[in-house]
């Protein structure tokens, strides 16, 4: 028996009079299947944000919370750094995990589609956050990098931010 649903993989199995229908995401599949059209792909890309993301609006608003106060996206600095601190001399990046090739699980995700195309794009973003991290540390600025997969952990997330800032 099998059903065909776009979002899941289906295994039948048989043990004695029980049968079992497992219904596996394809997400845990160990590949990527890209359900919408080319159209569709591109509207959704977009619509994606480089500034003011969910994970960045998270780490703003902790930071303030704290009476920590910064500028935001200062073009004057190598990379435009999210969050910048300018009598500290130190600036925060908050990275998602996919776009800048994270080691957890959500950062080596490998697109099916146009997977060379991606590759180039996403070490390409590596290299120039290498690159603008050492053009900051030589222009005498600290730099910090907080992951999204880190926000589900605030209290460390902050701890570290903390730390990292001081009082």
């Amino acid at each position: 028996m099998r059903v065909n649903f776009p979002w899941a993989t289906h295994k039948f199995e048989e043990r004695g009079w029980r049968a079992r229908l497992h219904i596996i995401p394809r997400a845990y599949c160990g590949f990527m299947v890209d359900v919408l059209t080319p159209e569709q792909r591109r509207e959704n890309m977009s619509r994606i944000r480089s500034a003011n993301t969910k994970p960045e609006m998270v780490v703003r608003r902790m930071l303030h919370a704290r009476g920590y106060r910064y500028r935001l996206h200062v073009r004057d600095l190598p990379g435009s750094p999210d969050l910048v601190f300018p009598r500290r001399r130190k600036v925060v990046f908050v990275n998602g995990c996919f776009w800048h090739v994270h080691s957890c699980r959500f950062g080596q995700v490998v697109p099916a589609t146009n997977s060379a195309f991606w590759e180039k794009k996403r070490l390409a973003t590596v290299s120039r956050d290498e690159r603008k991290t050492a053009e900051l540390s030589a222009l005498g600025w600290d730099v910090m990098t907080v992951w999204e997969c880190e926000i589900r952990d605030l209290d460390m997330v902050e701890r570290r931010l903390v730390s990292f800032l001081g009082q």
